[in-house]
């Protein structure tokens, strides 16, 4: 049963290596035909006294930003240095329309145009490198640097992107291979945060020619950011200034732990460091032909947490164990352009790998369930075998380990992706591109909550032994059979509720998907001034997940659960050291297998008229959409197993209507203004009683009415630069709470809102501004052979909410006043804020010399407020994830 994963991987790996190979048959069979044609290159930014002009391959092919029919931004390689773009924290930020959410480096999350979905297995927006998509629901923190530029394709782009660009794209073009031409260059920079610690980076690259046919370039980078926040000493106290004693989950006084974080207190302790490299080969193995393998890797360690406690102070926490992520990724890529006949076909093939450890204090939902009262002592008292006395009859133990939580996992994963794209000949009345897609991934997750040294501990007290409750008939007076074994007569069971090593609740799972499309989007001249744009992708997609997820009394179950090695019903504890043995996705099935299909078409249709060379009208429709999948079924705590419907699928319809304009070669301004619905939005609920198990439903549908602009003009040495975008996103209907049928033993959709409404009709869609935008000065001059510049900049965003659900936004934003708020129907936001930049530079034949101060006046500009575990219990220890504090540096490079 356990063997059915090694078959089907070596079934994939086959069919890579078949398809890796295909590019280089086609090659052969063209060169055999004797084509001639070559392949078209993508130029860079025109250089000039003018404005210029950036050419993107947004739609597949290359071509002015400014002919391209739908809203989109492109940020030059200029523009990145320019502004000190590192990675998506710092583009997304200059991008109006995109927001993110995230933890830190290698745990953001972006979004487009107020699509936040809040669940499913499919991210929202499409992350790619180059052509091949890196897309996941937590993104790699590619490292920006010796790239040509980065596109942003606000709204839906599933005709060429596929399941994973529901609300928009993102695109890192690296700067590729030049035949004939040697180039090298370095870049250095030493940077400090105003109130943290010191940094730095170097980068370097180079382009390497090999004869006439065949080029080399390589990037290789090494980079240490300061840490700025501080984990200070707790002294006896908790966040909320009360003490910091654990009363153990008793009403008992003789029973307690207090917890302090003085061995692992520190100043600036979230630095982040980080090295990795590229290389690319570009080939000419006959004229038309283009062949470009291309590697990247980098590898990250972030230490410490990126948001902050305001209950404890300004850019500090209570942390209280290690916090650490260790994330390593590969991307291997080959890319193939070429000509069969009058066609040109690209292949694009892509393997990534990435491995993510990841540490994480969790004390806080420690605190949380010793906050919950009496009851609760098995939860939080586990007796150390260093304090035992005999054994037996006569042991005796009077010792009790730290009862605190911590986070430890490993992810795995892996996708290959395999896009065949033809395009009709240019003698052709229209031109279209045409082909298919294929894409299969795989990722391993392997989550412990865990307390140390739980696996080897002598036992734990049972519950209601020292509590007096409704509930509980215990001793609160004396600790009578304290640390004795029930089989004695005490209060200690012996053995350990750990499920595997000291995990008290666990989480492996293997996840898969598999994604096939093929798509057509085609292109037609009615006139000379007008076109026709039209695009469909037919698409399937193949989902199924088998894993255990559960504490002791999951595993145990023989409703649920199944031993794959023995066939029988429950598990004994602790589990092997061998993964998926004991698994409870879905007892249905044999193999504890959940399932999901979908199938179905994404389509889009757009007119520009050119009113001018240089001024365009278009108007754009298009659907994109994000597939549903599985819910394996919940064991609630003291009621029994209920079912779970699969989640449905999100679409997203979108009517824009555009206007890009240039006026000479010092005005530049572009517009469009939009209306989304957004049907059948995912949405993940822990459920109470289920040990934090989850489920995703669909939360309804919702509107989305916003404006974009971007604007530049140049008077002479100066340059005025701005960008913005307003967006009202509002539910369309009630969003009600999904209910639990006690009967059915079922959970699903209450289209009624008989079990109450999460979030009424026109509630604000979350971590969205409605209004995010920014502008820049620059001044060009020269002194002699010197040239210099000067350049402020400034961003503002107004308020945002965190949450769908009322009553969770409200605990994020405004936990003081929160029930009242929510009794009012009242969402809290967030504070709106604006930050500032300035840098300066000079720059004489091959170097360059630059000084730079970001949010200068060292603003704390709140992006999002995040929880250690379900809102409802943890929002007394949120933390607000902020804009980057002030940060300093100088910068020096060369290029030759």
């Amino acid at each position: 049963m356990i063997a059915e994963f090694s078959k089907r991987s070596r079934r994939v790996i086959a069919l890579s290596a078949a398809t890796f190979l295909t590019p280089f048959a086609l090659v052969g069979v063209a060169h055999a035909a004797g084509t001639e044609a070559a392949a078209d290159p993508a130029p860079a930014e025109a250089d000039g006294g003018g404005l210029g002009d950036i050419v993107v391959t947004a739609t597949r092919r290359s071509e002015s930003v400014q002919k391209v029919p739908i809203s989109m931004q492109a940020l030059s390689m200029e523009k990145l240095a320019e502004r000190n773009v590192k990675g998506m924290s710092d583009f997304a930020l200059l991008m109006p329309s995109v927001s993110f959410a995230g933890l830190g480096p290698g745990r953001q999350t972006a979004y487009f145009r107020g699509i936040v979905p809040a669940g499913g297995t499919y991210a929202s927006v499409g992350y790619y490198l180059d052509d091949i998509p890196i897309t996941g629901t937590g993104v790699p923190d590619v490292f920006v640097y010796d790239m040509e530029r980065v596109e942003g394709l606000s709204g839906p782009q599933g005709t060429l992107y596929g399941a994973g660009s529901l609300a928009g794209t993102i695109r890192m073009i690296t700067n590729k291979p030049k035949l004939g031409k040697f180039e090298w260059g370095y870049d250095s920079e030493v940077n400090k945060f105003g109130k943290g610690a010191a940094g730095g980076q170097l980068a370097t690259y180079a382009n390497i020619p090999v004869g006439d046919n065949l080029a080399a370039r390589v990037v290789a980078f090494y980079r240490k950011d300061g840490g700025y926040v501080d984990n200070t000493p707790n002294n006896g106290k908790f966040n909320n200034g009360k003490s910091s004693t654990l009363a153990l989950g008793d009403g008992n006084p003789g029973t307690n732990y207090t917890l302090s974080n003085a061995a692992i207190a520190k100043k600036d302790y979230n630095p982040v460091y980080m090295y990795g490299g590229r290389l690319a080969v570009l080939w000419e193995p006959t004229p038309g032909w283009q062949i470009t393998p291309e590697l990247a890797a980098q590898s990250q360690t972030a230490y410490g947490y990126f948001g902050y406690d305001p209950r404890v102070g300004d850019l500090q926490v209570h942390d209280y164990d290690l916090t650490r992520r260790q994330d390593a990724w590969y991307q291997g890529a080959l890319s193939v352009h070429g000509h069969i006949g009058d066609f040109d076909l690209v292949s694009s093939t892509g393997y990534f790998g990435r491995k993510v450890h990841l540490q994480n204090d969790y004390t806080y939902y420690t605190v949380t369930y010793d906050n919950f009262g009496q009851g609760y002592e098995n939860y939080l008292q586990f007796f150390s075998k260093d304090g035992c006395t005999g054994s037996g009859a006569s042991l005796k133990c009077n010792k009790l380990l730290n009862p605190t939580q911590y986070f430890e996992g490993w992810t795995y994963s892996e996708k290959f992706t395999q896009e065949l794209r033809f395009a009709t000949p240019k003698s052709w009345p229209f031109d279209a591109s045409f082909g298919g897609f294929y894409q299969w991934q795989k990722t391993e997750n392997n989550n412990y909550y865990g307390i140390h040294g739980l696996a080897d501990i002598a036992g734990y007290t049972k519950v209601c032994s020292y509590s007096f409750n409704s509930v509980c008939n215990g001793d609160v007076n004396t600790l009578a059979g304290f640390g004795v074994p029930t089989t004695s007569g005490g209060t200690m069971v012996v053995g350990s509720p750990a499920v595997k090593g000291d995990g008290f609740y666990i989480n492996e799972n293997n996840q898969y998907t598999h994604d096939a499309a093929i798509f057509f989007e085609g292109h037609y001249n009615i006139t000379p001034k007008l076109k026709i744009t039209g695009g469909v992708r037919y698409f399937w997609t193949d989902y199924w997940t088998t894993g255990f997820a559960g504490v002791m009394a999951s595993a145990k179950s023989t409703t649920t659960s199944k031993n794959m090695l023995t066939g029988a019903m429950g598990c004994s504890l602790p589990l092997p050291t061998e993964r998926l043995t004991c698994r409870n996705t879905n007892m249905l099935d044999p193999n504890q297998i959940g399932r999901y299909k979908e199938q179905g078409e994404t389509h889009k249709i757009a007119l520009n008229y050119q009113l001018t060379p240089s001024k365009m009208v278009y108007a754009n429709y298009s659907t994109g959409f994000r597939p549903g999948g599985y819910n394996r079924p919940l064991r609630v705590s003291g009621v029994g197993v209920f079912r779970v419907d699969p989640f449905k699928s999100e679409t997203l319809t979108n009517y824009e209507i555009g206007i890009k304009t240039q006026w000479g070669n010092n005005v530049r301004f572009n517009t469009a203004i939009y209306m989304e619905e957004w049907n059948n939005i995912q949405y993940s609920v822990v459920v109470a009683g289920t040990q934090g198990a989850g489920m995703t439903g669909n939360a309804g549908k919702a509107k989305v009415y916003g404006v974009e602009y971007e604007a530049d003009i140049k008077l002479g040495k100066v340059t005025i630069s701005s960008s913005g975008a307003y967006n009202r996103a509002r539910l369309d209907g009630n969003f009600c709470n999904f209910k639990a049928d006690r009967t059915a033993l079922t959970i699903a959709a209450d289209p009624t809102c008989s079990s109450g409404i999460a979030a009424a009709d026109g509630s604000r869609l979350p971590r969205q501004p409605e209004f995010k935008g920014n502008i820049s000065v620059r001044y060009d001059t020269e002194f002699g052979d010197l040239k210099a510049y000067l350049l402020g900049s400034a961003l503002y965003q107004s308020s945002a909410t965190q949450d769908l659900k009322l009553s969770n936004n409200n605990l994020l934003d405004c936990q003081d006043i929160a029930a009242d708020a929510t009794k009012a129907g009242r969402q809290c936001t967030t504070k709106g804020f604006a930050t500032f930049d300035f840098s300066a530079g000079l720059k004489k034949d091959t170097w360059a010399f630059d000084i730079y101060i970001q949010n200068a006046f060292d603003g704390r500009g709140v992006l999002t407020t995040n929880t250690f575990c379900s809102i409802d219990f943890c929002a007394g220890s949120s933390r607000n994830f902020t804009v980057r504090p002030q940060v300093f540096g100088v910068k020096f490079g060369q290029k030759f």
